[in-house]
């Protein structure tokens, strides 16, 4: 069976712990690797390789640094298909949702390749007779990065392109349930000119994680998971005198006022909802039925889900592939059984009509759905739309603000006064107004509010170069030697 190491220092490398983990295909319910589980000894080579060539990466100029950067935008334009299949085979997803990862990731590496402009920092001159002032923004050292079955090039590719644009290098921990793709990725890198240890890939499982988050050469460190999780990150790492930036779960309510095109609601809830089989942070879980609409709207979904083709990738006529474990496609079934049991109603029930092989659950959707239902209250994580009926806009609101969760939101109507009062009374990182998945552009930030972030920065974009760097302000002052002498008095600016 085919062996899936490390890469520490510019090439690959096998695991010596002794433990592995199973890589499934998700599509066929085979398995089809071992990756090797890294000890503390193994992440702590991949760090040291990191720390051995961060003062070499620091020290290159912008223009070099930025020349990298450019040929691994280019290489990976070059090899997406190749990088799509493996997220394909390894993660279940369809090769257009694969190549769309690919694509909204290369947007990252793009930002990166303009970094410089934004590490320029500020001059003032004369702030005092002969006296200076100017800030910087230099690099942190070792960044380490914990990354999501869920977009296994993507979220590394927030991660380190603009780690090391500023100058950083980078240890990256991807899921070890499909950790093929940010190998491709670190090879790329080293074909593009990275020179060796600036970026190390090393895998594993809660042991490698706990190990970064302690390291005492990590600066800082970068996770995209669940909530629960990402707290134990924040906190540890944070405890360990490391910068944090900890992204969590989510619960993604759609609100559709009674104004609403309802068939572009439609569209846009099932799109939203059932893109990457739901397993997306952004991905909307809830439809809020504002006023009288509810019925109608209800219909127009059902009705658009049987002409989703539910199957592996390998057919490209379908659109939706399979769950990534046989675990996770149990559990998302059993929020589909405990539903009609809490007083829902189980409109369409993905565990109907689909392939017998493979880890699939099919679009699904309930209706009559409430706070303190497990179907409402859980990130779910599956192709599962709840709709929840709200009277007002007040009430529709209120649900929002009132959940634990800030990631994302939307909102369909075709009030402009209403959408604006919407997006600045929610408590949400991310608002959609008739957009239903507002993941920012690579020149914005990624983040959520409330227990969808812990630390405070965004990922990626602007707050991703200010994570990446920390400023210093130089004092400066060259006076005539004519003048020179000793003034015990406290530093005056007039």
């Amino acid at each position: 069976m085919r062996r899936i190491g490390h890469w520490i220092d510019g090439r690959m490398v096998q695991g010596t712990s002794g433990r592995t983990a199973t890589v499934w295909n998700p599509a066929t319910g085979e398995a089809q690797a071992l990756v090797d589980l890294a000890d503390v000894d193994e992440v702590d080579s991949a760090v040291r390789s990191a720390l051995a060539a961060a003062a070499e990466w620091r020290a290159t100029s912008l223009a070099r640094r930025t020349e990298v950067l450019f040929r691994l935008r280019e290489l990976i334009d070059a090899n997406r298909k190749e990088i799509a299949s493996i997220i394909s085979l390894e993660h279940g997803k369809v090769i257009a949702d694969a190549l769309g990862e690919v694509a909204r990731g290369l947007e990252n590496v793009e930002f990166a390749c303009g970094v410089p402009s934004m590490l320029k920092g500020g001059y003032s001159e004369q702030v005092a007779n002969g006296v200076d002032v100017y800030s910087l923004r230099q690099p942190l050292g070792v960044m380490a990065g914990i990354t999501p079955f869920n977009f296994p090039a993507m979220v590394p590719m927030w991660m380190f392109a603009t780690a090391l644009a500023c100058g950083n290098t980078f240890v990256l921990k991807p899921s070890e349930r499909d950790p093929s793709a940010s190998l491709l990725l670190a090879d790329l890198a080293r074909q593009a000119g990275l020179p060796d240890g600036c970026l190390n890939v090393v895998m594993g499982d809660k042991a490698a994680v706990d190990r970064l988050l302690v390291h005492p050469d990590i600066a800082a460190v970068s996770f995209v998971g669940s909530t629960p999780v990402a707290r134990h990150v924040y906190e540890t790492a944070s405890r360990n005198a490391k910068r944090v930036q900890a992204l969590g779960g989510a619960k993604n309510h759609m609100l559709v006022l009674p104004d609403a095109d309802l068939d572009q609601a439609a569209d846009a809830a099932v799109s939203a909802a059932y893109g990457s089989a739901g397993e997306r942070c952004m991905a909307v879980s809830v439809v809020v039925a504002v006023g009288s609409i509810a019925d109608d709207l209800v219909q127009r979904i059902a009705t658009r889900i049987p002409a989703i083709r539910v199957g592996p990738a390998t057919d490209p006529s379908n659109e939706m592939g399979p769950l990534i474990t046989a675990e996770h496609r149990d559990r998302v079934g059993g929020y589909l059984a405990g539903a009609s049991h809490d007083g829902a109603h189980v409109v369409v029930d993905g565990r109907l009509d689909v392939p017998a092989s493979g880890f699939f659950v099919g679009p699904s959707l309930i209706d009559h759905v409430r706070p303190g239902m497990a179907c409402y209250d859980d990130e779910i994580f599956g192709p599962v739309l709840c709709v929840v009926r709200a009277a007002s806009y007040a009430e529709a609101l209120e649900l929002v603000n009132s959940n634990p969760y800030g990631n994302g939101t939307a909102i369909f109507t075709r009030d402009g006064g209403v959408a604006r009062r919407f997006q600045s009374e929610v408590n949400v990182g991310m608002v959609g107004i008739n957009v239903p998945i507002p993941v920012p552009v690579a020149y914005y930030s990624f983040g959520g509010w409330k227990a969808s972030l812990f630390g405070d920065t965004h990922i990626y974009g602007p707050e991703g170069v200010n994570f990446c760097t920390r400023a210093k302000v130089v004092t400066s002052r060259w006076p005539d030697p004519a003048s020179s002498r000793v003034d015990l008095g406290f530093p005056q600016n007039r």
